[in-house]
């Protein structure tokens, strides 16, 4: 049997639909602060990261008028 490579993509790249998780095991502290810098500061993901886990999910769109209200609150 014949060892395949892993897919290696940029998370930037990934196409997920709202209201969608995904979950990525064995990620090390390293690539997951990578991975935020990747991504930058003006990002519509929510990540997070638990015992090696990382965590990617878009929330939904009613969920960002209401973080689109705060921010204009906040003003």
């Amino acid at each position: 049997m014949t060892a395949v490579p892993p897919v290696v993509k940029p998370v930037s790249q990934m196409r997920l639909a709202p209201g969608s998780t995904v979950s990525i095991q064995d990620v090390s502290w390293e690539e997951f602060e990578s991975i935020l810098q990747e991504l930058g500061e003006k990002r519509s993901l929510r990540v997070a990261y638990s015992k090696s886990t990382l965590e990617i999910m878009v929330p939904l769109p009613e969920h960002e008028k209401s973080k689109d209200l705060m921010n204009e609150l906040g003003k």
